[in-house]
């Protein structure tokens, strides 16, 4: 009997840790066997056959299995390929791994991981020059002028080597995903190698969506300030140069001020803040290899740790 008591305690842990690893699987919509075939198991539905090809109502597409905005009407194109096509998702609704057949780059719900497709690029079918093409079995549709919204805000922020920075706002409430890349410079598509030669004038940065009914930038921004020292100049700890500099790009006047605000009261409390408020100019997005970087290592950053400043 206590034989069957530990197995049942140990398979409870087991299932419920499963559960909030994959982003609490039990408020899943329920699937049919074909549904789970594409979605969990990455079937592919035949060609032509989906609701969704010759499909072109304005609205947004959702994912099948959790229900999250992924793809609007207004990116949907023919391609004649036999399954739908878009040349762009909604900002942080999808993300790009690589296959396992280690030649094609799949596309996933970034929020339950479902399996949508394929990405593919350079076909030149729209100025995008970018295709997803997506199961339609993975989709479910929301017509135009339905009381469903989308409702996301994005904040840019700059503080040293953008591993560490992403680090710990991975898994802050409200946040919906983080991608580091390059922002600042002057040049077109920086490389990680151009960057670190001090060539484009871009500094390492982390890109955040986030849930503004969950959180706000004031929050995420007071995060920024105690996850890294915002008193050092074209620095983080052992990296020096202008890359490493720490800057706020807000994308809007109201960011802006709270983060002059925020500044304010770290000079009030003998800060001497090094951090420059810059206007968000493009993004770009850093290489594979970059993204969740401390998250995939399993290890902790070395130049950046918390310190409560508010």
């Amino acid at each position: 009997m206590k034989f069957f008591n530990l197995v049942f305690i140990l398979f409870f842990i087991t299932l419920t840790g499963c559960s909030q690893k994959n982003g609490n699987y039990m408020n899943y919509n329920k699937l049919t066997k074909e549904e789970e075939n594409v979605i969990i198991y990455k079937g592919t539905e035949r060609p032509f056959t989906g609701k969704y090809f010759k499909h072109f109502e304005k609205g947004i597409y959702l994912c099948k299995r959790c229900g999250s905005a992924l793809y609007n009407s207004s990116d949907k194109f023919e391609s004649d390929c036999g399954w739908p096509s878009f040349d762009d998702e909604i900002d942080g609704a999808v993300k790009q791994i690589p296959d396992s057949d280690g030649h094609r780059i799949e596309i996933i719900c970034n929020n339950c991981g479902a399996h949508l497709g394929h990405v593919f690029k350079g076909e030149r079918f729209t100025q995008k020059n970018t295709r997803h093409c997506v199961n339609s079995i993975s989709l479910e549709f929301v017509p135009a002028g339905s009381n469903f919204e989308v409702k996301t805000d994005t904040a840019i922020f700059a503080g040293g080597c953008f591993w560490g920075v992403e680090y710990f706002f991975q898994k802050e409430v409200g946040v919906l995903t983080t991608e580091v890349g390059y922002i600042g410079g002057h040049s077109q598509n920086p490389t990680y190698k151009e960057v670190c030669n001090n060539n484009t004038g871009h500094a390492e940065a982390m890109r955040v969506i986030f849930d503004p009914s969950k959180t706000n930038f004031e929050k995420l921004a007071k995060l920024f300030f105690e996850t890294h020292d915002p008193t050092q100049l074209n620095r983080q700890g052992p990296d020096i140069g202008n890359q490493y500099r720490s800057e706020i790009f807000y994308t809007n006047l109201q960011q802006k001020e709270v983060a002059e605000k925020l500044i304010e009261i770290l000079i009030q409390k003998g800060f001497n803040v090094a951090t420059k408020l810059s206007y968000a100019t493009k993004f770009w997005k850093a290489e594979d290899y970059h993204q969740q970087y401390y998250e995939n290592k399993g290890s902790k950053p070395y130049c950046h740790s918390y310190v409560k400043r508010f």
